[in-house]
């Protein structure tokens, strides 16, 4: 009898043993599949981020703008100022060259600007500064006040620098851009200086649901 269950009991737990091998195994290949399906972003993936989550600010055109205006496009936020010598125009123009390159994709990449430099930066300089770029490309103009609440929010630092004369100051800036998927939520962050390509496959790929 002794031996009946001794026998019985080294049966139950070499069942045991292979039930729970095989559950860890496939836990193991479900991480592997997980893992091997997670996107591959160029950029710094900020998915889940609690900042820069949205804005709420007049365009060129005094219309104030949400993330929600642009549901289904991919969304590129960038700050910066119309007297940029050399990263704001730069951005801009990359920008400009990523929606051509999308092709009939295009339409769905909406690029943002959104000034650190409202005090020189009125609607009319900033409808005409977005014309250079592409007639689609909004820019986003917080007042004097709000700026800080809004450079906070997307956590960007920006500094006036003075000049020589008066009024010819410059402004410091955070040079990369926020990212939003077309649902509205926060993805990447690109780094300035990157180039258009990993960008543009980034965005092709949020364009493609991940």
């Amino acid at each position: 009898m002794a031996r009946l269950l001794m026998s019985f009991s080294r049966r139950n737990t070499v069942k045991s043993i292979a039930g729970y091998a095989g559950l860890a195994y496939a836990a193991a290949l479900l991480g592997a599949c997980s893992k091997a399906e997670a996107p591959q972003f160029k950029s710094i993936d900020l998915t889940g981020a609690d900042y820069a989550r949205d804005f709420a600010l007049p365009d060129q055109n005094g219309q104030t703008r949400t993330l929600k205006d642009f549901a289904g496009k991919v969304v590129v936020v960038f700050f910066g100022f119309t007297q940029c010598p050399d990263v704001c125009p730069t951005t801009m123009a990359e920008l400009a060259q990523i929606k051509q390159s999308l092709g009939a994709d295009g339409n769905k990449l909406q690029a943002i600007f959104i000034t650190v430099d409202p005090e020189r930066d009125t609607p009319e300089l900033l409808k005409a500064y977005m014309g250079n770029f592409d007639p689609s490309f909004l820019a986003l103009r917080p007042t004097i006040d709000k700026l800080p609440e809004v450079a906070k929010t997307f956590k960007i630092y920006y500094k006036k620098v003075e000049g020589t004369t008066a009024g010819s100051y410059s402004m410091d800036h955070s040079g990369g851009s926020y990212v939003y998927d077309p649902k509205g939520q926060i993805r990447l962050y690109s780094r300035y200086g990157t180039g258009i390509e990993g960008l543009t496959a980034d965005i092709r790929l949020l364009l493609k649901g991940a």
